[in-house]
């Protein structure tokens, strides 16, 4: 059975932890899929992961709709939610719809999401779900906003803190079905997640959030530099490389292919 967004929130009541990871290809996305992960996103990250951009700045709408359309094609459990990259919803509502309506209508994307919580982009999430569009929140450190904000820990002063809180909360007011809380005290995010009734789906918030999310490269041990929040679980650049070592000799010995 697929994961529904009704699903998510009965996991939140009922305290079933919720587990996600990114994918960004056809491959990837099945085996995460049947390991049983809960949601599978197509993060912006593959900005960096999977077409070596130095940000995820410069990935595309068109190159989100491409990765998403195969990582979709690959999912039968999980649910997929697709990352609306930079400046492709900020400018209007109407931008934001136009450019959320691709990623459903083109992808099989159960959902999408954006980043941020203030007014405007509380007023596109009412909209789009308005209409038929699940939407995903992120709130704390977002990466589109590393020019200002950088990659440190968000929401450390009251003042942040208070914001982010107020933040999370009128994001579930306006609609969306969860929220990723990226890089804040763990304090704030265990606050979060009682004050709000969607799941909350953190990545270097602390252990109380009601799921977690790691960038499927750092997870795997594929990225060359990862967050300091971040814990990769197998180095499988170190097993790629050996491997490619060990198909070299036997190539070069002529042990392979055996005759």
């Amino acid at each position: 059975m697929a994961i529904t967004i009704q699903q998510l929130a009965q996991f939140k009541q009922s305290k079933k932890t919720i587990i996600s990871l990114t994918a960004w290809d056809y491959s990837l996305a099945q085996v995460l899929d049947a390991a049983g992960v809960d949601i599978i996103l197509v993060g912006d990250s593959l900005a960096m992961v999977g077409l070596g951009y130095s940000s995820t700045l410069p990935v595309t709408l068109d190159e989100m709709i491409h990765h998403a359309k195969a990582v979709c094609k690959g999912v039968k459990h999980a649910l997929v939610v697709c990352d609306l990259p930079f400046m492709s919803y900020q400018a209007s509502v109407t931008q934001a719809m136009n450019a959320a309506g691709r990623v459903l209508k083109e992808t099989n994307a159960a959902a999408v999401k954006l980043e941020g919580g203030h007014p405007r982009v509380l007023e596109t999430v009412a909209e789009l779900t308005a209409i038929g569009i699940p939407v995903m929140a992120h709130v704390g450190l977002t990466p589109q906003s590393f020019r200002i904000l950088g990659y440190k820990q968000q929401g450390k002063t009251v003042n942040e803190a208070n914001l982010i809180l107020d933040q999370a909360i009128a994001l579930a007011q306006a609609g969306a079905f969860a929220i990723v809380l990226e890089h804040i005290p763990s304090e704030l995010a265990a606050t979060i997640t009682t004050k709000i009734p969607i799941p909350t789906i953190g990545i270097g918030a602390g252990n109380q959030c009601d799921g977690q999310v790691l960038v499927t490269a750092d997870f795997l041990g594929l990225s060359r530099r990862k967050p300091p929040f971040a814990k990769s679980y197998v180095n499988l650049r170190e097993v790629i490389t050996q491997a490619v070592d060990d198909f070299r000799e036997e190539v070069q010995e002529q042990k392979f292919p055996a005759s």
